[in-house]
């Protein structure tokens, strides 16, 4: 539908001035609807209409400040710096206010490409203008058509990437597994869930503005619903009960690995397939090999554990009744730890395939019992509520610690730079070396040199196929036809693929500059003014403030594990009090998983830095790997957490909690008392011969498994943390 609506607005900006004889009103409109695209933004359609409003008041103010003020060169270079310092700062209010700000930026530099085409100083603005406006016609009427198309896309990607994570996750089950492959699948395992997070934001942003505005639509309430269930999905997904790398060496000759792994990737071939169900809004049908692959899986338990209780049985003479198979399980104090852990991963297996079977029964009954759970079917709302709110998030951003005001300052500079080029060598159609600036260049060092590489690639083949076309195809209904094309496919493409969006808009625009000067070559100069403004891109992001991320990355690992603890505190709490699946508790843990997300950017962006030191590299890939493993142990706390009575487990949950804010926010490594309780109640049990109940048991082998990984992240926090000032490094250079 997005490409429908799109050939449409081109076919109407190349088609209509052709008809009327006016060519040259094609190339104002056609950016127009270009610099409109990309502002577009997903909202109710109340907030969607002022955002146009905004969109348009904003795109003609632009416009028209740069056509009355480029006759003047100082003062035109004056307010760039000054307007563009300001429109990415707003940036900070929100998606909807960065991406209209980037949007009268693109339509600024748009202006000056065109500055002596128009002789009034109205005119262009104008016709900018019309060609949003055109674009956000089509987009309005695309809105009351579906409204809510786009959340169901949001939600079909959420469920194509948790089916992904599925995969990734069932590596882990390798029965080859080594110690590099398991910290490569980790690392994978981290990366795909920043994924998830990233998406998992993006749709609740989108179903926050729909449920703000909701009169009791029935889609609305159903993507809701659809929302929760794969974020409980995930959060199952992401649990984790055993050292998986351990698991691989006890368990290496038996099937009970191969069956886990199996079901793993069923379930994210599920998930993929609901995906499809939901983008074709059809039902979805279960697998009916689950039910047959459990009830396997559970007789392969079943058997395991009689085997390892027959081998530790004593024989007559007091010794094993048989030579154990495997002499690391003839090691382990407690058998049933074991059993226990891979019957707590079947059981939470088991957990995501009943939200896969039960999908529309669930939704029923949630809608039943809307007004009993109303508190777990609140999302957080993160938009702005008044000046003080707007004030304090700019305030936030209005010091060089800020990486958006790092960014803003340095394509400001780099902007007036490439501004006074164009003004002392008099490039004609110069700007287009502003241009290439704005679009590459990113606040760090890794994107901005990956769209540097992908765009002069795509520009190259943009004039290669350009200047083939403008020869061999004459007519001009074919290359307005090839031009309206060429405008689709860049929008298509430009999130996924810049490269190739690269080279469409590329022959978009030598089309519409040859339709409008057939006289004029401007496949060279295009060229050139891309090589300048890479090049002026890639000296601003080595030298202006340079955004390395070997100097956040103190500040980001703090960040990570403010959160885990604060995730953990938060489900410690609900064993005490008794299960809350309330908006508090999905706010600390969507914090925990962002965090995640982040520190898993940060440190494959930093792989990528020049002169980076290979021990910190390693170090860093090491610690991203530990972090997501403690993330998994407490989501399985978190997703068997209910309400206990056991004192002495109680106790040592809170005891547990202390040691670990102890040694993952003060650096503290003293003597675990959580780890003595753990073993003191163990004994105690086997003295008395007694045992837990499964959520007791549950709980206090995932507490060992946390305190077990806590010296090893203790350590690499401190390295990663203290080779680096941090105020210093905060700061950077100019």
């Amino acid at each position: 539908m997005y490409a429908v609506r799109m050939l449409i607005a081109f076919a109407g900006t190349a088609f209509i001035p052709y008809l009327l004889g006016q060519q040259l009103l094609t190339i104002p409109l056609t950016l127009g609807v270009i610099a409109a695209a990309l502002s577009d933004i997903d909202d109710r359609f109340s907030i969607h209409l002022r955002n146009l409003f905004f969109t348009y008041f904003g795109f003609f103010v632009t416009a028209s400040a740069v056509e009355l003020l480029f006759p003047h060169p100082i003062l035109f270079g004056f307010a760039l710096i000054v307007s563009c310092f300001s429109l990415i700062l707003l940036g900070s209010l929100g998606k909807r206010y960065a991406t209209i700000s980037y949007g009268c930026l693109v339509i600024s530099v748009y202006t000056m490409l065109g500055v002596d085409i128009f002789s009034e100083w109205w005119q262009q603005p104008a016709l900018l203008v019309t060609g949003a406006v055109w674009y956000g016609l089509l987009s309005s009427i695309s809105f009351l058509i579906f409204p809510v198309r786009l959340v169901q896309d949001q939600l079909v990607q959420c469920y194509q990437l948790v089916g992904n994570f599925l995969f990734v996750k069932s590596n882990l089950f390798d029965v080859d597994m080594t110690p590099k492959s398991y910290q490569q699948s980790m690392i994978d395992l981290s990366l795909a869930n920043s994924k998830v997070v990233g998406k998992f934001n993006e749709t609740r942003v989108a179903l926050v503005t729909r449920l703000k505005g909701d009169r009791g639509r029935k889609d609305t309430r159903r993507s809701l619903q659809y929302y929760f269930i794969i974020q409980d999905i995930h959060e199952r997904a992401d649990s984790a009960h055993i050292d998986y790398q351990k698991l691989a060496k006890v368990f290496s000759h038996r099937d009970v690995l191969f069956r886990f792994q199996r079901i793993l990737t069923l379930q994210g071939k599920a998930c993929q397939d609901l995906a499809n169900a939901v983008a074709n809004r059809q039902p979805y049908v279960h697998n009916p090999r689950f039910a047959y692959a459990f009830k396997n899986l559970e007789r392969s338990i079943q058997h395991l554990q009689d085997e390892l209780a027959d081998q530790s049985k004593p024989g007559e003479n007091g010794e094993l009744a048989q030579k154990p198979t495997n002499h690391l399980l003839a090691n382990d104090a407690d058998i049933d730890l074991w059993i226990n852990a891979l019957r707590g991963l079947s059981d939470n297996l088991k957990e995501i395939d009943a939200q896969l079977h039960n999908l529309e029964s669930d939704q029923a009954l949630n809608r039943k019992s809307q007004d009993d759970a109303s508190k777990e079917n609140l999302l957080r709302d993160d938009g702005l509520r008044g000046w003080q709110d707007i004030w304090q998030r700019m305030k936030q951003n209005l010091s060089p610690e800020s990486s958006l005001f790092r960014h803003a300052t340095r394509l400001s500079i780099l902007l007036l730079i490439s501004h006074i080029l164009v003004q002392v060598f008099d490039f004609e159609y110069g700007y287009w070396i502003l241009l290439t600036v704005l679009f590459v260049s990113q606040p760090n060092f890794n994107a901005t040199k990956r769209r540097l590489r992908l765009r002069i690639i795509g520009t190259l083949a943009g004039i290669t196929i350009g200047t083939f076309v403008i020869h061999f195809v004459p007519s001009i209904e074919g290359q307005l036809f090839i031009m309206v094309l060429s405008g689709v496919f860049f929008l298509q493409l430009r999130a996924q693929q810049y490269a190739q969006a690269t080279m469409f808009i590329t022959l978009l625009a030598l089309i519409n500059f040859h339709l409008a000067d057939p006289e004029l070559n401007a496949a060279i100069p295009r060229a050139i003014y891309t090589f300048v403004g890479c090049f002026i891109a890639w000296l601003g992001v080595m030298f202006i403030w340079p955004d390395w991320q070997f100097r956040r990355l103190p500040l980001v690992i703090n960040k990570a594990f403010n959160s885990q603890c604060n995730y953990l505190t938060e489900v410690v709490k609900q064993y005490h009090e008794g299960r809350n699946h309330g908006l508090d508790y999905r706010i600390v843990r969507r914090r925990a998983h962002i965090m995640d997300a982040d520190l898993a950017s940060t440190i494959s962006t930093l792989a990528t830095e020049p002169d980076i030191d290979q021990n910190q590299k390693q170090q860093a890939f090491k610690l991203l790997s530990l972090n997501h493993t403690l993330l998994s142990y407490i989501a399985a706390l978190g997703a068997h957490r209910e309400q206990i009575k056991h004192p002495q487990v109680l106790e040592i949950l809170d005891e547990a909690l202390d040691d670990i804010h102890g040694a993952l926010l003060r650096d503290e490594m003293p003597q675990l008392k959580s780890h003595a309780a753990i073993q003191a109640l163990r004994l105690f049990n086997r003295a008395q011969d007694t045992s837990l109940d499964p959520a007791e048991s549950v709980v206090l082998q995932q507490i060992a498994l946390i305190i077990n990984i806590l010296p090893e992240i203790s350590t690499l926090k401190q390295n990663l943390s203290y080779e680096h000032d941090p105020q210093a490094s905060a700061l950077g250079s100019i």
